[in-house]
Parts: structure tokens; sequence; C-alpha cells
């Protein structure tokens, strides 16, 4: 379970701790049985977005920051958000470093000493503490024991976005933590009935675009008047949940303009634009290349 997964789990915890909501309850009123809600509220498996909703609602509380949690660790399962660490070439090896200056005479056997205690003690705690779990979560009966021996309600985790303006230009909104409560500053359905919002986080002080509804083959494009950033729609899975462009450095009174590109080679090329700040929307089809 990835880091953005393990967020996602801990403030569904907390929203339906604090509504009081039972794992019966959630499964009578919702179109998810007892055991889904046990593996989504434990972190077993992602909860699909209508499940996040559906607490949401039961709970009278705003979807927004869930359901932007839920984008981010949607994007991290699927693969869209990961992207591997780069490593040293292989002729490389490590370089000692300067301040790397052997230990006085006499110490390095007393803090060997002191760090192999350490890690006896570590491990020992791990074991016992791990054995216990696996025997309580063994002796409990079924979904409604292991609801009560659900991990903590919350996990401590920062939202911090992690850049700013042009260091946000062409970089994931999701991984860099700006779909955290954005602005929605305009929203367009297009002829073949998907929808295209641009996105805003003044956080971040960057700009994207968010679509749903597509069918494979369709494009979307972003600009606020620098590089133009697009995603293009592969597969049905992508058709079947939200995609989105890469990140536009934008700021107060910039104009964000989204043009959306039909899979079928008949379709015509639909545009709008927004600015930043003000409530002015222009939309129109066929708008030049």
């Amino acid at each position: 379970m990835t880091a953005e997964h393990t967020r996602l789990a801990a403030a569904l915890r907390e929203l339906r701790a604090g509504a009081g909501l039972s794992l019966a309850a959630l499964a009578e009123r919702t179109a998810y049985s007892k055991s889904s809600w046990e593996r989504y509220l434990n972190g077993k498996s992602l909860p699909p977005r209508q499940a996040v909703q559906d607490l949401c609602r039961l709970a009278n509380e705003p979807d927004g920051r869930l359901l932007a949690l839920w984008e981010i660790a949607e994007s991290y399962w699927s693969g869209r958000a990961v992207a591997p660490a780069p490593g040293p070439p292989a002729d490389e090896s490590p370089q000692p470093h300067p301040q790397d200056v052997p230990p006085p005479a006499g110490t390095g056997r007393r803090r060997l000493g002191r760090r192999r205690l350490l890690v006896v003690l570590a491990s020992a705690y791990t074991v016992i503490v791990g054995g216990a779990a696996a025997l309580l979560f063994l002796l409990l009966p079924d979904s409604e024991a292991q609801e009560n021996a659900s991990l903590p309600a919350s996990v401590p985790f920062s939202l911090a976005p992690e850049c700013h303006g042009a260091a946000c230009e062409s970089r994931d909104p999701m991984r860099m933590i700006c779909g955290i409560d954005p602005e929605t500053f305009a929203a367009y359905r297009t002829a073949t009935g998907a929808h295209v919002e641009l996105r805003h986080s003044k956080k971040c002080g960057a700009s994207w675009a968010r679509t749903w509804g597509t069918e494979i083959g369709d494009r979307v494009e972003v600009t606020a008047g620098g590089p133009t950033h697009s995603v293009r729609i592969g597969n049905k899975d992508d058709a079947a949940t939200f995609m989105y462009t890469e990140m536009t450095e934008v700021r107060t009174g910039s104009t964000v303009r989204a043009c959306f590109r039909p899979a079928s080679a008949d379709g015509e090329r639909e545009c709008f634009e927004a600015r930043v700040g003000g409530a002015a929307v222009t939309s129109g089809r066929g708008s030049a290349p």
C-alpha cells in the first residue's frame, strides 16, 4: 500500500468514526458490502470514487478533500504517477565522503555494540507487537471484529505542496500534492459528452485540465500562454476514470485555455478558456489548431 493510499484510508476511517457509522450501516445505506467497506477502510483495496462520495454524504461532510485524496491514491494505484527513481551508472562506485574519518581507536567497538543492541531490541519489539496483532486478528470473528481491530483512526501526514510557480511547470498535480482542495474555475461539456475542467491551485501557483467521460483516443490540452500540456486517453481504464494534464504556471489574471480533441476523425476541436481570479469564461468549437 502506497503512502497516498494510507492517507486516504486514514481519512476515511476518521470520517466514519466521527459519524458513528458501523460497517453494517454503511452496507445497508450504500451499494457496497460490509466486507468491501472493511477492505476500503483498512487499506486492503482502493475504494471506488462513488464509495468515497457515499461516505461523505452519510457523514454530512463536503467531499472535495476526500475526492482529492482519492485522485492522488488512484493515480499511484494505477501506476500513472509512479516514476522510477534514477540510479547511479553501473560503472560508478560510491565515493567516500570527505567527512568519513575513522573514529578514534576503541570507540568503534563501543558504538557497534550499542547499534547491535538497538537492532536486537527493535527486532524483538517488532516480533512481539507483530505476533500479538496477528494473534488478535486470527482470534477475532469476521468483518465486525475486524472493524474493531482496524488501524488507528488517523495517521499523521503532511499535505504541503511540493512545488510552486515555475517549479510546477510540466509536473504531475497529484504527485506534487497540488490536487488537494483545488479550485475548478471553468467547466465544459463537449459534443461527445466528455467533461473537461480547468483546475487551479493557489498554493502551487499552477493550473491543469481534468477530464472524464471520455473515449479511447480523445485528447485534452491546456496552456496558459507558455508550453502546452496534453493527456491522451489510451485505453478503457483511462476512459473509466479521471485523467489530467501536467501543470502549467499561472498567476492571478492569467488566461488558461483548454482544448478537447475527439478521437473521431470528423470531430471538431472544442476549446474554452478562463481567467485566473475572474469569472469570465468563453467557449467555442472548431478553434484553429
